[in-house]
């Protein structure tokens, strides 16, 4: 070949052979300026120029940051993407009747286990899904994520209706919370289909063998299957399998966290340490808005007119993913992180599940470490796009050693973040459009008395 050819031929291989460092990132950018340009320019950033991280708490927890859905034009892209039923979601209702209604009775329902009775059912449910993994395998290649939806859907139907969750139902609840959270990541369109399914059999249940336990009076029966979708089956099953794909993942590589829970040394508060650890750095939720119902005063400051749109990210104002991993950071007042609100800060709406998260967490994990050791070399973000691939290797039997494995998952995970990156771009472009020219929020809001009474069904 000719010296010319080199000349050209050599950038361009290296371009090729750099693409799983350079191009993802920029496709994120990119799609933060599509984001921007579709959606539109709204918000009141915290943390940022106009809410200081100092003030983040003090805003986010005043009683007129508490609109939730009603006004702004981004509340249209998540209704898209939680359909069907966010209208009565209780984390998009807008404060009254029937958002007090609702929380109050989420707060029932989960109240109505123990302690002991949740480490039983989190227990049980977690050693009947592993006990589906092939017994003769010496190593199983699992998603994570894709491993822990069944068993907290398992969990959250026993939870609901107090009585074991048949399989079909299991895979219902299933097909509906990876459709939620797939379209969420933009790693693939929603599927209506998926999620009506489960609908019908929720209000089929609803109206031939009800839970045991309250449901909202203020809803509908049709409002009540929607309640109970959104809240347990979508938000629930999601957020509780995305938590524990970030424990697994956090533990698998960080080989030495993870070895020190297996001695079993005597410490029973490192798993809870860890937990918090991981939470740290791969916070659940990302921006949470709210709409303003009044004046925000501030000392010193303008205050935040009534109508404005709050932007509460909770990664940058916990500095997520910049120290290294370091549970013991928790023991020591002086080094615990002060920025740490993993449900959310407890003056608004925080998340239901904030008195028991941790304790179900580390009974999942316990099982699955007395099991498995986690081999994982994939990268490890917070909006986790990847569903968390590892290797579980049984703790009985012979040693097996798995460095090729993890080099050959760290190669094949950089090019699928390639063509992922991709995908994420187009699909994400495509349903931030479709979700404004459907204005799902916005039409219910226009169609209905005040937003409390008639309900336009989401996306059909």
């Amino acid at each position: 070949m000719s010296t010319t050819g080199w000349l050209v031929l050599g950038p361009a291989l290296i371009l090729v052979a750099g693409l799983p460092y350079w191009l993802p990132r920029t496709v994120i950018a990119l799609r933060v300026r599509i984001f921007a340009w579709v959606g539109g320019e709204e918000g009141v950033r915290a943390p940022g120029k106009e809410v200081p991280a100092e003030e983040f708490k003090k805003v986010y927890g005043h009683p007129a940051a508490n609109g939730r859905s009603r006004g702004a034009a981004l509340s249209d892209l998540f209704w898209y993407w939680l359909s069907p039923g966010p209208e009565v979601h209780q984390e998009h209702l807008e404060p009254g009747p029937r958002y007090d209604d609702v929380a109050r009775t989420t707060r029932q329902i989960l109240a109505g286990l123990s302690r002991e009775r949740w480490t039983e059912l989190v227990g049980r449910c977690t050693r009947r899904v592993l006990d589906e993994l092939d017994g003769h395998a010496r190593v199983h290649r699992v998603r994570l994520r894709d491993l822990m939806m069944p068993l907290w859907a398992e969990v959250y139907y026993e939870v609901v209706f107090r009585a074991p969750c048949p399989r079909h139902v299991r895979d219902l609840i299933t097909a509906n919370a990876d459709d939620v959270v797939s379209a969420l990541k933009c790693t693939g369109l929603r599927h209506m289909d998926r999620r009506a399914r489960l609908t019908a059999h929720l209000r089929d249940r609803l109206a031939h063998d009800p839970p045991p336990g309250p449901l909202p009076a203020t809803l509908t029966p049709r409002e009540q299957a929607y309640y109970l979708q959104g809240t347990f089956f979508n938000t629930a099953v999601v957020q509780m399998s995305e938590a524990m794909a970030h424990l697994l993942l956090a533990l698998a590589t960080h080989r030495p966290v993870q070895d020190r829970l297996a001695s079993g040394a005597e410490d029973p508060d490192f798993l809870d340490r860890v937990i918090n650890e991981t939470l740290q750095h791969f916070p659940l939720f990302g921006v949470a808005h709210r709409i303003t119902s009044g004046e925000i005063p501030r000392d010193g400051r303008d205050p935040i007119p009534a109508g404005s749109v709050l932007l509460f990210n909770y990664p940058e104002y916990q500095g997520s993913g910049g120290d290294a991993f370091d549970p013991d950071r928790w023991l020591d007042p002086d080094t615990r992180p002060s920025a740490f609100i993993p449900f959310g800060v407890t003056a608004n709406r925080p998340c239901p599940a904030r008195g028991f998260a941790v304790l179900t967490m580390r009974v999942a994990a316990e099982e699955i470490l007395r099991r498995f050791r986690l081999d994982s070399s994939v990268e490890h973000t917070r909006s986790l796009p990847s569903r968390g691939p590892c290797l579980l290797i049984p703790r009985t039997g012979a040693e097996v050693r798995s460095r090729t494995r993890l080099a050959v998952m760290r190669f094949a995970d950089s090019w699928e973040g390639v063509r992922r990156s991709l995908v994420q771009l187009v699909l994400g472009s495509y349903m931030v459009w479709d979700a404004r020219r459907q204005g799902l929020c916005r039409n219910y809001f226009a169609a209905s008395s005040g937003g409390s009474a008639t309900s336009v069904p989401a996306g059909r």
